[in-house]
């Protein structure tokens, strides 16, 4: 498998350890981990990351 390019969210402080970043490869998997715990990677469809970024911003997922 393609080495995968990491992207931090652009609510990301500069410089921040702390960051959740997210790839995606080839066959459309979604890849999540935090920067902190770089060898922890969830795996997710793309239609359950939207679906859990949708909760996020409407509020039916809390923020922590």
């Amino acid at each position: 498998m393609a080495q995968l390019v990491w992207r931090k969210s652009t609510f990301s402080e500069p410089g921040s350890d702390t960051c959740v970043e997210l790839a995606l490869d080839p066959t459309g998997t979604v890849h999540l981990r935090e920067s902190d715990a770089p060898g922890v990677v969830a795996n997710a469809a793309p239609s359950a990351v939207a679906a859990l970024l949708v909760g996020i911003k409407s509020g039916a997922v809390p923020r922590s």
